[in-house]
């Protein structure tokens, strides 16, 4: 199958070849769209949403659980020339508000389960229609009623739409990432991810997708929409849940899957009599991002699933990826691949290249700006290096060695300065993770009259274990065996939960206002 002719781009493909073809199911509900009624829905959705005034480059928001709708909506927007945004449903109103506003937000969807935050929605002006599914929200139309009462008549002009999603906001404020719209009809001009990514993990109409993540963050709803891109299977989770997600990979055969390290860790944690009863080898390629994954953790998912496991480095900004499989994982632990997209550099505080080997702020070359933060000009400007502005960050900080595989070491926003020493968080983070003891760790920087920072462990413990002094300082020679004692936390916080993102990323900003 070649996904740059024109050949699958879009479920209309498949509605007409194979229609009773299952595009997604929700095993938690037993819901599912065939591909027929996958094409009809977002077909009828895209001619309401036209004849409520929608135009090419408008922008259509969705704040919900994961459900089946959200992929309706995703198509009516891609075959309708507009833009989709995705949102956090944990968010507040206020927070959520601030994203509706800013990306001009028109017509808000949103599942019942997400009424918090969507309560204050009406004192956005931009939007001029609300829908929900799942329930009754007070100023939304019922989506059945909606999907009911819209035309069928299928859609002459179908310019291609693209997603504007935002940064998780892990270290400040959501920033919207918004890509230019792509010139063409939605079965001729493909997205930006399809060409790369089905073609790199050989996805097609046999692909059976397990998404155990939110859609409302950029990876999981991307690769849901690669899957129906090339006809395949969508296995959408409600939730991630460790023996569940063996489950499915049993019961559905489960092709290729997405991960973030943190779900390696709680699958690996699982009693060895639990995962021996699901069959795995139905895998083709598990690929992980989004995070960092400790060099043992992924030896151990090699060992279990064999050499299936695959990384990429990349973000929601889509400014270049970096790609590594199972063989050069082993060969060069902690290592993140090399750029399939884009030229890495990497620069010291004063912009200035280093050599391979040393550490310093990761920019990604391209021929020309790939991207924008949406009517933020100084944001943009911000993450752009200053004397080659094609040249853009996202704040990862990180090293190559001489042969291009690039290593990181952190966010630069996450470093620890104590006693003038940088100290990379993540290092210890990735040796503590592997105690027994230890279900979740998060490490921070916290205020130190003499050497400015202290690094400090705030440590979630495994079932069976309780908070002690022995425990903690257990914990604190368990990384000095095997880090250099000046990067072992000089203390240890047992706490009851860590702010993670649903997608796995540590709040590190949440988790230092505990402190600071």
């Amino acid at each position: 199958m070649s996904v740059a002719t024109g050949t699958g781009l879009y479920p209309g493909t498949f509605a007409l070849t194979d229609p009773d073809r299952l595009a997604v199911i929700r095993p938690a509900t037993g819901e599912s769209l065939t591909y027929r009624e996958l094409d009809e829905q977002s077909t009828r959705l895209a001619n309401h949403l036209r004849s409520v005034g929608m135009k090419v480059g408008d922008n259509v928001a969705m704040v919900s659980t994961n459900d089946l709708p959200m992929l309706v909506v995703y198509w009516a927007a891609l075959r309708s020339g507009f833009y989709v945004t995705a949102v956090n449903h944990h968010l507040t109103a206020a927070e959520t508000n601030y994203i509706l506003d800013d990306c001009e937000c028109k017509v808000l969807f949103a599942s019942a389960d997400a009424a918090d935050a969507v309560a204050a929605s009406d004192a956005v002006g931009a939007i001029t229609h609300r829908i929900a599914w799942g329930g009754d929200l007070a100023g939304f139309a019922a989506y059945t009623d909606v999907l009911a009462a819209a035309s069928a008549e299928p859609l002459v002009d179908q310019p291609r739409g693209q997603d504007f999603l935002y940064s998780s906001g892990t270290t400040g404020v959501p920033k919207g990432v918004r890509i230019p719209l792509r010139d063409g009809q939605v079965d001729q001009v493909p997205d930006p991810y399809t060409p790369v990514f089905a073609t790199i993990y050989a996805m097609d109409e046999t692909t059976v997708y397990l998404s155990p993540a939110p859609l409302y963050h950029a990876a999981p709803l991307r690769f849901c929409g690669v899957t129906n891109s090339v006809g395949g299977l969508v296995v959408m989770m409600d939730r991630f849940d460790p023996e569940t997600a063996l489950q499915l990979i049993d019961e559905h055969q489960v092709t290729h899957s997405q991960w973030v390290p943190t779900m390696f860790v709680r699958m690996l944690k699982l009693p060895e009599v639990v995962r021996d009863q699901y069959d795995v080898t139905s895998l083709r390629y598990a690929v992980h991002a989004a995070a960092p994954c400790p060099p043992e953790v992924k030896r151990s998912m090699i060992d279990w699933w064999g050499p299936v496991i695959h990384e990429y480095w990349a973000s929601t900004e889509g400014a270049g990826i970096t790609l590594i499989n199972s063989t050069e994982a082993l060969e060069r632990p902690g290592s993140v691949g090399r750029a399939a997209l884009g030229v890495l550099r990497i620069c010291d505080e004063s912009g200035t290249e280093v050599p391979s080997g040393q550490i310093g702020t990761i920019y990604v070359e391209r021929e020309e700006l790939p991207f924008e933060y949406f009517k933020d000009a100084a944001k943009t400007a911000s993450v752009q290096h200053a004397a080659h502005p094609t040249w853009t960050t996202t704040g990862d900080v990180g090293y190559l060695d001489g042969d291009g595989y690039l290593y990181l070491t952190d966010r630069g926003s996450f470093m620890i300065i104590s006693g003038g020493v940088n100290i990379y968080p993540q290092e210890a983070e990735n040796v503590l993770i592997l105690h027994p003891a230890v279900y979740d760790v998060g490490i921070i920087g916290i205020p130190d009259p003499e050497m400015g920072e202290q690094v400090k462990a705030c440590v979630q413990l495994a079932d069976g274990y309780s908070p002690s002094e022995q425990l903690a300082q257990e914990l604190i020679d368990f990384v000095k065996t095997r880090l250099a004692g000046y990067k072992a936390p000089k203390s240890v916080d047992f706490v009851d939960d860590l702010p993670r993102s649903a997608t796995g990323k540590m709040v590190k900003r949440k988790l230092k206002e505990r402190y600071v």
